[in-house]
């Protein structure tokens, strides 16, 4: 092993390190770098990159589906999972709507709403209090 130092168009000298190693080192320290950095053949990346592009299209297209369709989506043991949306929606209208299918009553159920959820304790509903709902909603029966 050697330190130089090499002279820069400045005039500056900057150190150099100066390694001599047989052909077997220099092999193994190749391979361990390419494994740490994650080797990658060009017919991987391309993959990566078309299913990153169809990942993509497929986001797109599910949120140009559901701005056409203005509704509420029930997600669990229902029959009809897209009930339209119409003025003064209720909660107890959409899930009697999406006919329930479960054999025991849910033991929660949760309201999403552009992003963020709330989670009712289905009991609520059989006291008579009106949840309503807006178009886009998800509800979810547990």
């Amino acid at each position: 092993m050697q330190i130089l130092f090499l002279q820069s168009a400045t005039g500056f000298a900057s150190p150099v390190l100066k390694i001599r190693m047989n052909s077997r080192f220099a092999g193994l320290l190749l391979a361990s770098v390419l494994a740490l950095n994650g080797c990658t053949t060009k017919s991987k990346a391309r993959l990566n990159e078309q299913n990153a592009f169809l990942a993509g299209q497929n986001a797109a297209l599910r949120q140009q589906q559901a701005a056409q369709f203005s509704g509420v989506k029930v997600v669990g043991a229902v029959q009809t999972p897209w009930v339209p949306w119409v003025s003064g929606l209720t909660l107890t209208q959409a899930i009697a709507t999406a006919n329930y299918l479960g054999q025991d009553e849910p033991k929660e159920i949760i309201i999403t709403r552009k992003g963020e959820g709330a989670r009712l304790v289905p009991n609520v509903l059989f006291n008579g209090t009106v949840i309503p709902l807006e178009p886009g909603d998800i509800v979810e029966i547990h």
